[in-house]
């Protein structure tokens, strides 16, 4: 599935102002996907410790359980397109609502560990649908002045999912007494955070009855006079229509979908430029991000800090990480990508260095010395922060925009898919590399990052200000 890029010719006009309103609902409706997106990985963060003792797992075997949902993700995301092309993008939002209801519920009920992680694919596969969705979706029904402003509402989303799943978590584990084995409504504290995601869940479902069908599928299906309909919803009365769905039609026809032979070449199987897509995809997962959003509360309680406090480090990370997304989205089109890149894996290397020294700190009764404690919670948002401000928004904002024309849906794939698997590598790896050695793990973390410095000034080219077709 591919979401109009075209650029705006003689039917292309901006919203009237009144319908711009309508056009911000509609997006913010379509980003609830990616609200799910963020809150339902990240909510296990709760779970991961109550499901530990409830099973009585070791690391490898609860690390798997863990990264699992990784694999329906990656299914989803590969699955999405073609589910939308076929039966249309709000049935598809509709399908991957009643996942992550289904996800929820199964999740918070479980019967043993081996449906637990049923449940999570499910959820995961939710994930993946909603992250190639609504992007699309919100692409195909913006008016063009308005599409790069309402196209970050989903990266938006997906943060403060992030930082509502650790504030639920927080509020459910100081109401069980702070043990997330408490009981809470009849059941455990960590089922009832896991079976929270019900109600945003349903929420999206009833608002994809309240959002219209986006005009290019209608139009690829041959329903032109309801696809113009929809254009003068959200594109307004001063526009020439007909020119407008001549420019889609047109855009539709000119669209070539790449084989991935053709991705093939070069000295080293794939060609130069999608190695570098798979090596930004990469190192964004290897410096270990995601340990900061599923494992932070384990973390910090394995150090000595108090389940409630960890939650709470947990929660105002998440902040953090909403800061940072907001700096990226200001200062990605006026700083540039590469610099902007630079920087982040600067502040990353300094933020994973420190805390890997005070992780190497002796236990004194089971806590890190106060100095080594203060330094690693400062070090740890000082790492989120410059992650989210370079890395977590331009690694999509580059693999959007670096492919030659011909190549890009079909390169993507392959970018995004390297992403999803690098993920799973550090997720599934992190409780074992812990036990190993805390410290150690932090330090390989800190390579990564600093590798990723000479990878941007060597082999990344700049992509600011040039169009598409510039590419190559």
């Amino acid at each position: 599935m591919t979401s109009t890029a075209e650029a705006p010719k003689s039917g292309a006009r901006t919203a009237h102002p009144d319908h711009l309103g309508h056009v911000i609902f509609i997006a913010a409706a379509a980003a609830m996907g990616g609200f799910l997106f963020g809150y339902d990985s990240s909510v296990i963060n709760g779970a991961v410790e109550a499901i530990r003792d409830r099973y009585d797992v070791g690391s490898a075997l609860l690390a798997q359980v863990i990264a699992i949902a990784l694999i329906g993700c990656a299914i989803g995301a590969a699955t999405a397109g073609r589910i939308a092309d076929r039966i249309g993008r709000i049935r598809c939002m509709q399908i991957a609502a009643v996942l992550f209801t289904v996800s929820a519920i199964g999740s918070a009920l479980p019967f043993a560990l081996w449906d637990l992680a049923m449940w999570r694919v499910i959820g995961g596969f939710a994930i993946g649908m909603a992250s190639v969705i609504g992007p699309a979706y919100i692409a195909e029904v913006s008016p063009p002045a308005y599409r790069g402003r309402l196209g970050s509402f989903q990266q938006a989303a997906i943060v403060v999912g992030i930082a509502v799943s650790q504030l639920v978590n927080w509020g459910l584990l100081n109401a069980a007494g702070g043990d997330q084995r408490g009981e809470l409504m009849g059941l455990e504290a960590w089922q009832v955070m896991l079976g929270v995601m019900v109600i945003p869940a349903v929420l999206y479902g009833l608002l994809s009855f309240a959002i219209p069908e986006s005009p290019r599928f209608l139009i690829s299906v041959g329903k032109r006079d309801k696809a113009r309909k929809i254009l003068e919803e959200v594109e307004g009365t001063n526009v020439d229509f007909d020119a407008r769905i001549n420019e889609i039609e047109t855009a539709m026809h000119r669209e070539e979908k790449a084989s991935f032979k053709e991705l093939l070449g070069g000295s080293f199987f794939f060609k130069p430029i999608v190695w570098i897509g798979i090596g930004l995809s990469v190192f964004q997962q290897f410096v270990g991000i995601n340990v900061a959003f599923y494992y932070s509360s384990t973390l910090w309680q394995s150090v000595g800090v108090d389940p409630t406090d960890s939650f709470f480090y947990s929660f105002t990370t998440s902040i953090i990480n909403i800061i940072g997304t907001v700096i990226a989205m200001i200062f990605v089109d006026r700083v540039g990508r590469k610099p902007l890149a630079i920087i982040g894996s600067v502040g990353m290397v300094v933020g994973l260095a420190l805390e890997a020294w005070a992780f190497s700190a002796h236990l004194v009764d089971g806590k890190l010395p106060a100095t080594q404690g203060w330094v690693a919670l400062i070090a740890a948002h000082v790492f989120v922060l410059f992650f989210a401000l370079s890395w977590g928004v331009i690694v999509w904002v580059m693999l959007g925009e670096m492919f030659p024309n011909r190549l890009r849906a079909a390169a993507l794939g392959v970018a995004a898919c390297a992403q999803w698997i690098a993920n799973w590598a550090i997720t599934a790896s992190f409780p074992s590399l812990a036990d190993w050695n805390l410290s150690g793990t932090y330090v390989i973390y800190t390579v990564f990052a600093a590798l990723s410095i000479p990878f941007v000034l060597k082999f990344v080219k700049e992509t600011k200000g040039k169009a598409l077709e510039e590419m190559g």
